[in-house]
């Protein structure tokens, strides 16, 4: 008799996720300032490396650090999120009104 294992289906846990609030960003910030690897960094936070680099892209201050590595500002990444999060959601269409501008 065989004994068949389920193994999980692909999808399940996808939102299994976070944002970075403020305070994360300002640690990230201050162990980039101090020299430590994206990976450090993203072992301290509890999040997958690939986040601190989108994150490092997001707060890019267009200047090189101490470090000679490209800038980052916590402050300017929350703000740059927060426009991001203004942006979303469905874009109407030419001629037609949103639903908050629509009158009754």
């Amino acid at each position: 008799m065989a004994v068949h294992e389920t193994k999980p289906q692909g999808g399940e846990n996808v939102r299994n996720y976070r944002y970075l609030t403020l305070a994360d960003r300002e640690t990230l910030e201050a162990s980039y300032l101090k020299g430590a690897r994206p990976q450090d960094i993203a072992d301290t936070l509890g999040v997958h490396v690939a986040t601190i680099y989108k994150e490092l892209k997001r707060g890019d201050t267009g200047k090189l650090d101490g470090n000679m590595r490209q800038g980052y500002s916590a402050t300017l990444a929350q703000y740059r999120l927060q426009q991001n999060f203004k942006c979303r959601g469905r874009k109407a269409k030419d001629g037609q009104k949103g639903p908050e501008t629509a009158a009754p």
